[in-house]
């Protein structure tokens, strides 16, 4: 079988859709016998993650214009029309119109994923362009789909109140499961264990580990990531922290800056009186290193994290928060339960399996809520943080590993091209 994969990026420019959607289509061709065939647009960062597709060759082609419509010509010359299939994890930009042009030139299925670009509060964020997109292409792109494919329920409800009747499959993102035996990283914030005769993490009492705590978030710094009631309530958490508790917190805001988002952030954390550092001002580069030096700071920037560096961070971290008001399924909350690490999370994640396995502590995207929950985590003892983050675990190896979710995708595959009985993860 030979899929076409389209995307808007290829690097990291496109954030958590990049980091699923090359981990998919690799397990795809690895484990399932796709010949899979990458197609995306051209940026700053397409030579340096080249590597991270391996062994898949991604095709990567130049804009013409502005970058916001991301026309290429090249783009429908390109798509091979001997392919089987098409899935497109295209928004609303013209690598949209040119998988809908491969549909109704080749006559062959198209399998769309929104990502949760159908979620009520994405609709409303640049609403214009968007409803100009939908009126030129991306309505007929949605209505001419063999299978959309969506990563939650909560998404094909979406999905469903935007009016589309097209079979769903629900396949969530996935995650690859880290060896946490080499894993606890010592120093502050570290999150050294070992595992207690019930089978829970306790955590090892050394007296070289520091009492600092470090509240992880990671991803791109865009309003609708909820961070400015997250410091706000992070103030309120601090201000009203009982005495009695012998260790304290840090807020470590890690990743790519989005139009100017992070200037508000640090100003905001300038006019509430929090203190904070930014990484980039310092020599050491290495997380370990920066993490022993700057956390005296109540909020620490780190600016762009990948590859190892993002690792140690995750393992250094006591816990992780996503006060999001809007995601398709975020990648980050699920490397954070992979870690082992108790997670804060609003329901706008579209990860209720997080709270039904008591993986996470539920928040809404509001500052008294965001700070009850930050007061819940803080007052956890070590040994009940770790319970939480192992439940995490679990839960990441039951629902979210990739070789179970490509062969989902494979039978959808199978299904579109031959028919019969739809496989249980589709909804008609």
């Amino acid at each position: 079988m030979k899929t076409l994969c389209l995307l808007e990026s290829v690097s990291r420019l496109d954030g958590g859709i990049f980091e699923a959607e090359s981990a998919f289509q690799k397990h795809l061709h690895g484990n399932e016998g796709v010949e899979v065939q990458v197609v995306g647009l051209e940026d700053r960062f397409t030579r340096e993650d080249a590597s991270r597709w391996a062994p898949l060759l991604p095709r990567a082609l130049p804009v013409k214009g502005p970058r916001a419509l991301g026309y290429s010509a090249e783009f429908t010359a390109t798509l091979d029309p001997q392919a089987d299939l098409l899935y497109a994890a295209t928004l609303w930009r013209y690598p949209s119109w040119a998988a809908l042009r491969w549909a109704e030139q080749t006559g062959k299925p198209m399998i769309v994923a929104p990502h949760g670009s159908l979620d009520s509060w994405a609709l409303q964020h640049s609403a214009w362009r968007k409803r100009l997109a939908a009126w030129l292409f991306k309505d007929q792109q949605f209505h001419a789909a063999s299978c959309l494919r969506a990563l939650s329920i909560t998404e094909a409800d979406s999905i469903r109140a935007y009016g589309l009747k097209n079979p769903i499959c629900i396949i969530p993102n996935g995650i690859e499961l880290p060896d946490l035996s080499e894993s606890r990283v010592e120093g502050r914030g570290s999150r050294a264990t070992e595992d207690s005769e019930d089978g829970s993490m306790l955590s090892m009492h050394d007296s070289r580990r520091p009492a600092q705590k470090t509240l992880l978030f990671l991803g791109r710094l865009h309003p609708k990531k909820g961070l400015l009631n997250a410091i706000r309530a992070f103030a309120n958490a601090l201000d009203s922290r009982p005495s009695t508790l012998d260790s304290s917190w840090s807020f470590v805001i890690a990743g790519w800056d989005q139009g100017g988002h992070e200037s508000e952030l640090k100003k905001l954390c300038d006019d509430l009186g929090l203190s904070w550092t930014d990484r980039r001002d310092h020599e050491q580069d290495p997380i370990s290193a920066f993490s022993f030096s700057t956390l005296d700071f109540p909020v620490v920037f780190t600016g762009p994290i990948f590859g190892e560096e993002k690792k140690s961070l995750f393992r250094s971290a006591s816990a992780f928060i996503l006060p999001s008001l809007s995601e398709g399924l975020p990648m980050a909350v699920l490397e954070a339960w992979a870690c082992g690490l108790p997670v804060l999370m609003t329901p706008e994640c579209h990860l209720p399996e997080g709270f039904q396995a008591d993986a996470a502590i539920r928040i809404e995207a509001e500052v008294r809520s965001i700070a009850q929950g930050m007061q819940a985590l803080f007052s956890m003892t070590e040994a009940e943080r770790a319970a939480m983050g192992k439940r995490g675990r679990r839960l990441v190896e039951l629902r979210f590993d990739w070789k179970i979710l490509a062969r989902e995708m494979r039978e959808v595959y199978d299904w579109v091209l031959g028919g019969g009985s739809a496989p249980s993860c589709v909804r008609c």
